[in-house]
């Protein structure tokens, strides 16, 4: 949640406080004008538990919704019994509606359509207990179904407008990641150079002037602690995000990326080479981004895609990585399959040596293949 959203919810809820409590007067008043003060008393109850319920949200939006149903439904059937004013009221009725929206914005899809069909029945329930009274529909009963009507449409709209707000910011982190990624190359590569260049001087000017290596083993011991700051720095801002590469993830912890895609996208099978790992971590850790990347793409580009098939196989001399994944080809497939993301793994596999492609698998569907050449002392 962000800065703004924190800022904005206490406002909303003072806002709805103050409306609750003057609808809760008037209809109070208007009750005991026209029923009786003794008919006003418990509809007021009824509206200031749920309107209480209704503030109270944040902390259980589900046991908050689940017990202002509860009261209300028990108000129905209490109503009809001893023939008080028709429950839920306007301002119950409201109250239903904050409470029902909460759900659908926030919690899982079968919890907010069971708790928006538990409104839908208490709106059924206060209906058919006043039409034993008269016929037609009341005012009360359309304003509650007004009021739940709005409960889901603006709990939809909001849940979908979240949805979005976090895919951008996850879009973001990720490009921001690639970005420090290369940045983190361009600071070792800097260093490290300067760090050889001087090395190599340091062995030429020693034979000659030993006097002078002294100073230039400083400089090299000076070149190394800024290298080392500088990596420390893009390292920390790497880390910050949850679902980045670990420094060194191996075969095994691929695993655990499938499994965290699969918990919204299409089956994932996964296979990995018998006794693998034990490779260098430029070649692992590049293993696992090319398979997140790729599965990303999979679950933004290719949402009808039936099964997707990652699988990593090490050879005498190179790992090789292919993600294909089996949706029909789509319209401009191909330019949003090759985007930003692909483009930085293509950088990166490109400065160890290896390949990388991208594109249709025969028709069939799509595949990302790379191969990353493993150097020769490499355990086999």
């Amino acid at each position: 949640m962000t800065e703004t959203h924190r800022s904005a919810g206490p406002l909303l809820d003072l806002g709805l406080a103050v409306a609750f409590a003057l609808g809760l007067a008037c209809t109070a008043i208007m009750l005991a004008n026209s029923w009786g003060v003794g008919y006003a008393v418990p509809d007021g109850l009824v509206g200031v538990l749920v309107c209480g319920l209704a503030l109270l949200r944040r902390r259980d939006r589900v046991r908050t919704a689940v017990a202002g149903l509860g009261v209300a439904a028990v108000a129905v059937l209490v109503s009809f019994v001893a023939e008080l004013p028709q429950e839920p009221g306007p301002i119950t009725g409201l109250a239903l509606a904050v409470l029902v929206g909460a759900v659908i914005r926030a919690c899982p899809a079968r919890t907010a359509a069971a708790v928006g069909g538990a409104g839908l029945l208490v709106i059924a329930g206060s209906l058919l207990t006043s039409l034993d009274h008269q016929r037609g529909l009341t005012a009360v009963t359309v304003l509650d179904t007004l009021c739940w009507l709005a409960a889901v449409a603006v709990g939809l709209a909001l849940r979908r407008a979240d949805d979005r707000a976090r895919a951008r910011t996850e879009r973001v982190r990720r490009d921001e990641r690639l970005e420090l990624a290369r940045e983190l190359h361009d600071v070792v590569t800097h260093h490290v150079t300067g760090i050889v260049v001087q090395a190599q001087a340091a062995q030429v000017v020693g034979a000659k002037q030993p006097e002078k290596l002294p100073a230039m083993l400083s400089g090299i011991e000076l070149s190394g602690a800024d290298a080392l700051a500088a990596m420390r720095r893009v390292v920390g801002l790497l880390r910050d995000a949850d679902d980045a590469a670990p420094a060194a993830p191996g075969p095994e912890q691929l695993a655990d990326l499938v499994a965290r895609f699969h918990r919204h996208g299409p089956p994932v099978r996964l296979e990995l080479p018998p006794g693998g790992g034990g490779w260098p971590p430029e070649v692992t850790t590049t293993v696992h981004r090319i398979v997140q990347e790729a599965l990303t793409n999979v679950s933004r580009h290719a949402p009808h895609a039936g099964s997707v098939t990652v699988t990593v196989d090490q050879g005498p001399d190179a790992v090789s990585v292919a993600v294909v994944d089996d949706a029909p080809p789509a319209p401009g497939r191909v330019g949003h399959r090759t985007g930003y993301g692909l483009v930085g793994m293509r950088e990166r596999v490109h400065t160890l040596g290896g390949t990388l492609h991208a594109g249709p698998d025969d028709g069939r569907g799509w595949s990302v293949r790379a191969t990353l050449p493993l150097p020769s002392r490499t355990p086999r």
